[in-house]
C-alpha cells in the first residue's frame, strides 16, 4: 500500500522539499506489482472457476444427453427386435405362400401337360389313334401272358387287332397287318398248358386214391384164395386115386399117381413170389390210411403249384406221387393203371411255355407312326 500525499500549502513561498529517504522509496514499486499480480491471479482464479463451472455444466449436459441417447438406442433396439421378429414372421408366411404357389404352379404344369397330351391325342388322325390303341392292347396282352404263362391273351389280342385293321382300307396299315399275321402264327405254334384241365385231372386222381388197392392187401387176398382153390380139387384127386386103385391099375401106374398127388401137395406148402418193392409188403393195415393221405397231399400240392404256375414244384410232387403209386399199389388193377395214366398226362403237360414277343408288330407300328 502507498501512503497518501498531503496537498501543497497555500504559502507563497514554498518550503523546501523535505528530503525523501532512499530506503523508504525503494519498496514502493514491488508493492504495486504484487497488487497487480494479485488482481491478475484473482481474475484468473475467477475465470478458472467460471470455466470449471461451465465445464461441469457441459459435462452434466453431455451425461444427460448420453443417457437420453442410450435410452433412445435401447428403445430403438427393442423396436428393431420387434421389427425383426415381425419380419421373420412375414418371411415365414411368404415362404409358405411361395411353397403353395410353387405347388400350384407344378400342378398347373402337370395339368397343362395333360391338357397338351389330350389336345395332341384329339389332333391325331384316325390311323394314328388306331395304331396307338393296337399297340397299347398288345402291350397289355404281353403283361397278361407273362402273368398267366399262357399264349391265349396274346393270340386273342393279335386276332382282334387284325380284324380291326382289316376294316380300314389304308395301304400304310398293310405292313402292320403282315407283321400281325407273322406274330399270330408264332404265338399259335406255342402249345401252352391248360391249367384248368390239368387241375380237373388231378382232382379225379385224388378222388380215386381211396379206391385204389394196395399191393400188400392184394397179395394177402391172393394167398388166402389159393389154398381155397387148391383145396377143392384135393378130394377129387383123392377120389380119382381111390378109383384108380379100385379099378385095378397096375402097381407102377398106381405108384406114379400117388407120387404125383403127394408132390402137388408139397408144392402147395411152399410158394415163391417175386416182389419188386419189399417195403410195400411191410405196410401194416393201420398205416394204409396215412399212405393214402400222404398221396393225396402230394397230388394237392401239385395242383396248387400248377395253379400258382410253379411248374418245378409241381413236377417234383408229381414224381413223388408216381413213385408211391408204382411202389405201394397193385399195378395190375385197372383203377391204379387209370390213375397212373392221369398223373403221367399231367406230368407231361405241366411245362413252362415260352411265348414269343410280338416284336415284328411293334416295330411295324413304330415305323408307320414315325413316317407320318
Amino acid at each position: 500500500m502507498t501512503e497518501p500525499v498531503s496537498p501543497p500549502s497555500p504559502d507563497p513561498v514554498p518550503p523546501a522539499p523535505a528530503p525523501v529517504p532512499v530506503a523508504a522509496a525503494a519498496p514502493l514499486l514491488p508493492a504495486r506489482w504484487i497488487a497487480t499480480a494479485a488482481a491478475v491471479l484473482a481474475a484468473l482464479a475467477t475465470a478458472a472457476g467460471v470455466l470449471a463451472w461451465n465445464t461441469q455444466q457441459r459435462v452434466k449436459a453431455l451425461e444427460t444427453e448420453l443417457v437420453k441417447r442410450q435410452q433412445d438406442a435401447g428403445a430403438e433396439a427393442a423396436e428393431a427386435r420387434v421389427a425383426a421378429r415381425s419380419a421373420q414372421d412375414v418371411a415365414r408366411d411368404a415362404a409358405a405362400k411361395l411353397a403353395v404357389l410353387e405347388a400350384r404352379v407344378a400342378e398347373s404344369t402337370i395339368q397343362r401337360g395333360q391338357l397338351e397330351d389330350l389336345i395332341q391325342s384329339l389332333a391325331r388322325s384316325r390311323d394314328e389313334n388306331v395304331l396307338a390303341d393296337v399297340e397299347n392292347a398288345i402291350r397289355v396282352a404281353m403283361q397278361q401272358t407273362a402273368i398267366t404263362g399262357s399264349a391265349e391273351p396274346l393270340v386273342a389280342t393279335l386276332k382282334q387287332a387284325d380284324e380291326r385293321l382289316a376294316r380300314y382300307k389304308e395301304p400304310r396299315l398293310e405292313r402292320v397287318r403282315r407283321a400281325l399275321a407273322q406274330d399270330l402264327d408264332r404265338a399259335r405254334s406255342v402249345g401252352g398248358a391248360d391249367l384248368a384241365l390239368l387241375a380237373i385231372r388231378l382232382d379225379e386222381a385224388i378222388r380215386t386214391v381211396d379206391e385204389l388197392p394196395l399191393l400188400s392187401a392184394v397179395d394177402h387176398r391172393r394167398s388166402a384164395a389159393r389154398p381155397a382153390a387148391t383145396a377143392a380139387p384135393a378130394p377129387a384127386s383123392g377120389a380119382s386115386s381111390a378109383e384108380a386103385a379100385a379099378s385095378g391099375l397096375p402097381w407102377g401106374e398106381r405108384w406114379k399117381l400117388v407120387a404125383g398127388t403127394i408132390w402137388q401137395e408139397v408144392r402147395e406148402l411152399v410158394r415163391v413170389t417175386r416182389i419188386e418193392h419189399p417195403e410195400a409188403m411191410l405196410v401194416a393195415p393201420e398205416q394204409t390210411w396215412f399212405l393214402r393221405e400222404n398221396l393225396k397231399l402230394r397230388l394237392l400240392n401239385a395242383r396248387l403249384a400248377l395253379l400258382s404256375r410253379q411248374f418245378d414244384t409241381a413236377q417234383s410232387d408229381l414224381r413223388d406221387a408216381l413213385s408211391a403209386l408204382d411202389r405201394y399199389f397193385d399195378p395190375q388193377s385197372r383203377r391204379v393203371a387209370a390213375t397212373l395214366e392221369l398223373v403221367r398226362q399231367v406230368q407231361s403237360q405241366a411245362r413252362v411255355a415260352t411265348v414269343p414277343r410280338p416284336d415284328a408288330t411293334l416295330a411295324a407300328i413304330a415305323t408307320v407312326a414315325a413316317g407320318r
